[in-house]
């Protein structure tokens, strides 16, 4: 457990260097980005008096731990493009996220564990080459493509583009939110399915290889009984393995679809927080990402013992 401390706190400061040198390291900043060419008018003692104001005056060792000390008091800086504190806009996309990438999970178990399943059965069979293309179709369409695809096809011959109109969040109008999240979740979920897919066939034909199988089938146990209980029950770990990580890419990873489908979550916050350089937003914000994703690691950990007792003896 100590170790496992160390390691994540080792993890949340190595993002929070990385970040921070990186956005410094991008030419410009917020007085280029929200004065634009109007910027090279500025006299230096306006441009003093903009850096004085930013805090872009202080050396970067004291801008990095003055950060991080605001921190861990709840203080995650201030937008002054949105005039709003980091805090309350992280409170408001933080949960959309998540909320796209439980569905995105959900369809990709939906699609990915059935057809792992099915692919696994029989394998060189036309059952396994539809698995197989499935997963590549999966890994080779890139996201962007697939989302606008699908947006264009609804939006323009069917008429349905609910993310025309303003986000509705799920406890203000739950019908319209579903609706807002169904394309958005169906294009990850089906990039996600595809790693889920590989890893449920090659965990259930390793599974079924095993000597208890043979025994439960000589035994006369139902033929679906066994996959489910006996195979996929043993074939988990890997699975909840490969959820757990693509849970937690989702997290910061789905800025393209959500800059796409205009769903106002924690990866579009981070995209438009590059662009008007607002170092607070940024950095803030990516750290809430490593948190969650470390939380997530932590959370399969414990899904390990509960469906595995030799992790748990261990």
């Amino acid at each position: 457990m100590r170790n496992r401390v160390i390691s994540t706190v080792g993890t949340l400061f190595g993002v929070a260097v990385l970040v921070f040198v990186m956005l410094r390291a991008i030419p410009g900043s917020q007085i280029t980005a929200g004065l634009g060419t109007e910027a090279a008018a500025l006299t230096p003692a306006q441009r003093q008096a903009l850096e004085q104001y930013y805090g872009l005056d202080q050396p970067l060792f004291t801008q990095f731990f003055s950060w991080l000390g605001n921190m861990f008091t709840g203080n995650l800086g201030y937008s002054a493009r949105q005039q709003q504190r980091v805090l309350d806009l992280t409170l408001h996309s933080l949960p959309v996220t998540v909320e796209l990438a439980v569905l995105s999970i959900l369809l990709a178990l939906l699609i990915g564990v059935p057809l792992g399943m099915l692919a696994a059965s029989r394998t060189n069979s036309p059952r396994d080459a539809l698995g197989q293309l499935v997963s590549l179709a999966g890994l080779s369409v890139p996201a962007f493509l697939l989302a606008t695809t699908l947006l264009s096809i609804f939006a323009a011959s069917l008429g349905f583009n609910p993310n025309g109109q303003g986000f509705a969040t799920l406890f203000e109008d739950p019908l319209l939110n579903l609706e807002q999240m169904l394309l958005p979740a169906l294009v990850l979920g089906f990039g996600i399915a595809a790693p889920i897919l590989r890893t449920t066939r090659t965990a259930v034909l390793e599974v079924r290889s095993n000597d208890f199988v043979r025994t439960a089938r000589a035994k006369g146990v139902p033929e679906r009984r066994l996959q489910v209980k006996h195979v996929l029950g043993n074939a988990l770990v890997p699975i909840v393995t490969m959820t757990g990580l693509q849970f937690g890419y989702l997290l910061g990873g789905a800025v393209v679809v959500e800059q796409i489908f205009s769903v106002p979550g924690i990866g579009r916050q981070v995209l438009l927080g590059i662009q008007q350089k607002e170092y607070a937003v940024v950095q803030s914000t990516v750290l809430v990402i490593a948190l969650a994703f470390v939380l997530v690691n932590l959370l399969t950990d414990a899904l390990y013992r509960i469906i595995d007792p030799r992790v748990r003896a261990s």
